[in-house]
């Protein structure tokens, strides 16, 4: 079976507050967008993880996400092994969240092979235990995120019209060390709030609070968020923690030529 796993972009993202675990809660928007990987899972006489497009450097093929969702359904139900093959499209560390669509998409794709039955809430419950951008990836709809971004609410956002560009130059950013450089702040007005203002106005109130410290670190992306407004873009911004910056158009732009050695993404809404 071939499933198509699709990146999704944080509009606007507040740290709140430090939690007791050590980790924090966040406030965002979760978007998902069309920009996805290939994955392929077929019955097999032994467990593989194999991979092509963007090489996944971790060769032990077990710490692999999809490999651990595999593993999470094996210990409750009696799954015969599989074959999975990944092709690697969406950018690694860019805040687009590859690996955790992957690794939800396995959970989705592994309940269909072997009708498992399992419902929504109980995919998002094993969805939960892989990662925290994971249980957005099940219903995969404009979402408003709370907590460590697992306590999801959909929203009525709609962008259709508008066109999206994504840039990637390929720098990477260590998220437990972007979190170590914010202080926690709950604000004084909810995203879920913002976000039903007109686009054309996110600019003056949504904001990543990522931005102020990965851009002191990596001035590169600071200055293509500015490119993206100078060519005329309504509203833009990192995805999560970065380092992807994208950008809303109400006209298709031609960004390509400005943006030669990076990885460019495009796509009308």
């Amino acid at each position: 079976m071939i499933v198509f796993p699709n990146a999704k972009i944080n509009i606007g993202l507040n740290v709140t507050e430090k939690r007791p675990d050590g980790f924090h809660n966040i406030e965002t928007v979760f978007y998902p967008i069309g920009l996805s990987d290939i994955l392929e899972i077929n019955p097999s006489d032994t467990v593989q993880f194999t991979n092509s497009g963007l090489v996944v450097e971790d060769k032990n093929f077990e710490s692999n996400l999809c490999y651990k969702a595999f593993k999470l359904l094996h210990k409750n139900f009696d799954l015969n092994p599989v074959n999975i093959h990944l092709h690697k499209i969406i950018p690694f560390g860019a805040g687009l969240g590859g690996g955790s669509s992957d690794a939800t998409f396995t959970l989705k794709t592994l309940n269909s092979i072997y009708k498992l039955n399992l419902d929504n809430q109980e995919l998002l419950k094993y969805a939960e235990k892989i990662g925290s951008d994971c249980p957005f990836f099940i219903l995969n709809k404009p979402s408003y995120a709370e907590g460590k971004g697992e306590i999801l609410s959909e929203i009525d956002l709609k962008l259709k019209g508008y066109h999206l560009v994504i840039i990637h130059p390929g720098i990477h950013v260590d998220t437990a060390s972007a979190y170590l450089k914010i202080k926690p702040a709950k604000p004084e007005v909810s995203i879920k709030e913002l976000i039903k203002q007109p686009l054309v106005k996110w600019k003056e109130f949504i904001k990543n609070d990522f931005e102020g410290s990965v851009f002191q670190e990596q001035p590169k992306l600071k200055d293509i968020k500015k490119k993206l407004y100078d060519l005329g873009a309504l509203y833009a911004s990192m995805s999560g923690s970065g380092s992807a910056i994208y950008g809303f158009f109400d006209h298709k732009p031609n960004v390509q030529k400005y943006f030669e050695k990076y990885f460019v993404w495009t796509e009308s809404l």
